[in-house]
């Protein structure tokens, strides 16, 4: 597996929390295919706009245990929702899951300001609420 660029994310006593990307770094890394984007906000937030390619499995489907979706399995994970919040919890289940993952720092306002694509389902240009 590739080396991914991150930061290490919270320590709890004896376990290393899920580490930190940036939108730069996760766009890379979805667009090369050495991971996949997981949007973890609820179905509108998606609809309205989301990073191309992305998979949606909103954070309480996820808490709820909703497996992940087929083209994740086995792959790294770029958990992201709006701003990094819920997305840190998503990383933190999926990590307990032993899945590798890694949250997308600022989520996607931080993807939207740093001039990264956002598309609607469509295919027709996003925004993120």
């Amino acid at each position: 597996m590739p080396s991914m660029p991150h930061t290490p994310g919270p320590n709890t006593p004896g376990q290393a929390g899920p580490g930190q990307t940036t939108p730069g770094q996760a766009h890379e890394l979805a667009r090369t295919g050495a991971a996949v984007l997981l949007d973890v906000r609820e179905a509108a937030e998606f609809t309205a706009g989301h990073a191309p390619g992305a998979l949606h499995l909103p954070l309480i489907g996820l808490v709820a245990g909703v497996p992940l979706p087929p083209e994740a399995a086995g792959r790294t994970v770029l958990a992201i929702c709006r701003s990094g919040n819920r997305s840190q919890r998503a990383a933190e289940v999926l990590a307990g899951r032993g899945v590798q993952v890694l949250n997308v720092a600022g989520g996607m306002s931080a993807w939207a300001l740093s001039g990264l694509p956002v598309t609607t389902p469509g295919g027709s240009a996003g925004h993120v609420i």
